[in-house]
C-alpha cells in the first residue's frame, strides 16, 4: 500500500494513496503530491480517521479495511453510529466500548452528525486516492446516511457560552493596566478580536517576525501573517490589518517588552517580568478568565472562541457584509458564519430600520 504522512515521510500514520496498478515511482510521487498538495490539518483529521475506521473494522468484522469496502460494512457503520448505545447491549456496543478502551471514543453517547459526516467523507476520499468506488455513493447508503442524521440532530453547542461583543471586550480592556501583563493581555485580546476574531492557537502561534510594521509609522497600520489556520497553509498564509487602538496596543506591548524576535506574546512573571517562552494556549484561556472576573463577569461567560465570535456577532450588528467579515475571519463556509449572523436578535438586524 502506497502512503503519504501528515508531518513529512518520517512520521504520522500511512494514509491509503494510489491504485496499485501504478509502478512504485508513480505511486512515490502522488503520494508526495498529496503531502505537500494538502493542508496538514487536512491530512492530520485524515489520519484521525483512519485509525478510527481500521479499529472499527477489526472491532465489528475482526478483519482490516477492505479497498473497495463494501456496502454492508459501510452500512452496518452507519448504523452502529446512528443510536445512543448506553442503554442496549448490542454488538454495536461491545464495539464502541472496545473503541473508548483503545482511546478512540470519548462516549457510548451517539456521535454528532458532524462527526459521522466527516468519517464518512474521510472514508470516502481513501477511494478516491486509490481511483476506487465508494459504496456510501449506493443509493442505499445515501439514504440512511441522511437518516442517520436526521435522527440525531441536535442544538448546535456553542464553544463559547456568550460571543465576546465590542461592549464585552471593553470592559475587559478597561482592566488593563500598564504593566507588562496589562500591556501584554490588552494587545492580545485586542488582535485577537480586531484581525477577524482569531483562534487561540493562532494568537499564541505568532513570532515577532509575522507582525509587519513598515506601515504603522505613517498609516497606523500593521500587517499580521498566519502561517498556521485551520482553513490556510504556510503556501497561503494570509497577512491581515489591523488597524486603530488594536494596532497600537501591539505596537506598544513590542516596544516595551523589547521583543526582537520568537514568540510574541509570552508569560509574565509575578514581578512583572516578560519571560522567553511562547504563552500557551491554555495560557491565553486563564488570561481571558482572569479578565472577564476582573471586569465583573463569571469566569466562564466566554471561552477565547468568544473573540471569535463575538467578531462577527459584533460585525451583523453593525450591518456589516458577511463577506467582508469573511475575508478577516477566514471562514471558507458561508453556512458557519452565517450561523453568527443568524444569531442575533431579528430586532437588533440593522436592516429593520431601513426606513428610519
Amino acid at each position: 500500500m502506497t502512503a503519504t504522512r501528515a508531518a513529512g515521510k518520517d512520521g504520522g500514520m500511512i494514509l491509503p494513496v494510489a491504485p496499485p496498478a501504478l509502478s512504485a515511482a508513480e505511486a512515490e510521487a502522488l503520494s508526495e503530491l498529496y503531502r505537500r498538495g494538502t493542508p496538514a490539518n487536512t491530512i492530520r483529521a485524515w489520519e484521525r480517521d483512519l485509525a478510527y475506521l481500521a479499529a472499527w473494522k477489526q472491532a465489528a468484522f475482526g478483519a482490516a479495511l477492505d479497498w473497495p469496502e463494501s456496502e454492508a460494512v459501510a452500512l452496518r457503520f452507519i448504523l452502529d453510529h446512528s443510536i445512543d448505545l448506553g442503554t442496549v447491549q448490542t454488538p454495536a456496543r461491545e464495539v464502541a466500548d472496545a473503541l473508548i478502551a483503545a482511546g478512540l471514543r470519548r462516549s457510548l453517547a451517539c456521535p454528532a452528525p458532524s462527526t459521522l459526516d466527516r468519517r464518512i467523507a474521510s472514508w470516502r476520499a481513501f477511494h478516491r486516492m486509490k481511483n476506487l468506488p465508494s459504496p456510501f455513493d449506493a443509493p442505499l447508503i445515501s439514504q440512511a446516511r441522511g437518516r442517520a442524521r436526521r435522527a440525531a440532530a441536535r442544538p448546535r453547542q456553542r464553544k463559547s457560552e456568550h460571543p465576546i461583543t465590542r461592549d464585552v471586550l471593553e470592559a475587559i480592556l478597561a482592566t488593563c493596566d500598564h504593566s507588562h501583563r496589562g500591556m501584554r493581555d490588552r494587545a492580545a485580546l485586542m488582535l485577537g478580536w480586531a484581525s477577524g476574531g482569531r483562534r487561540r492557537s493562532e494568537i499564541v502561534a505568532l513570532n515577532r517576525d509575522d507582525i509587519d510594521t513598515e506601515e504603522f509609522a505613517e498609516k497606523g497600520l500593521l500587517r499580521i501573517r498566519l502561517l498556521t489556520t485551520k482553513t490556510t497553509g504556510q503556501d497561503r498564509a494570509p497577512r491581515l490589518p489591523l488597524k486603530g487602538r488594536a494596532a497600537k496596543a501591539v505596537m506598544r506591548w513590542i516596544v516595551v517588552s523589547r521583543i526582537e524576535s520568537g514568540p510574541l506574546f509570552r508569560p509574565v512573571s509575578l514581578a512583572d517580568r516578560v519571560l522567553t517562552r511562547r504563552l500557551s494556549a491554555d495560557g491565553l484561556r486563564d488570561m481571558l478568565r482572569r479578565r472577564l472576573v476582573l471586569a465583573g463577569y463569571p469566569p466562564d461567560f466566554a471561552s477565547p472562541h468568544g473573540l471569535r465570535a463575538g467578531f462577527l456577532t459584533q460585525a451583523a450588528l453593525d450591518g456589516a457584509p458577511l463577506a467582508a467579515a469573511m475575508q478577516l475571519s477566514l471562514h471558507r463556509s458561508v453556512n458557519q458564519a452565517q450561523s453568527y449572523y443568524a444569531d442575533i436578535e431579528i430586532a437588533d438586524n440593522p436592516a429593520t430600520d431601513l426606513l428610519g
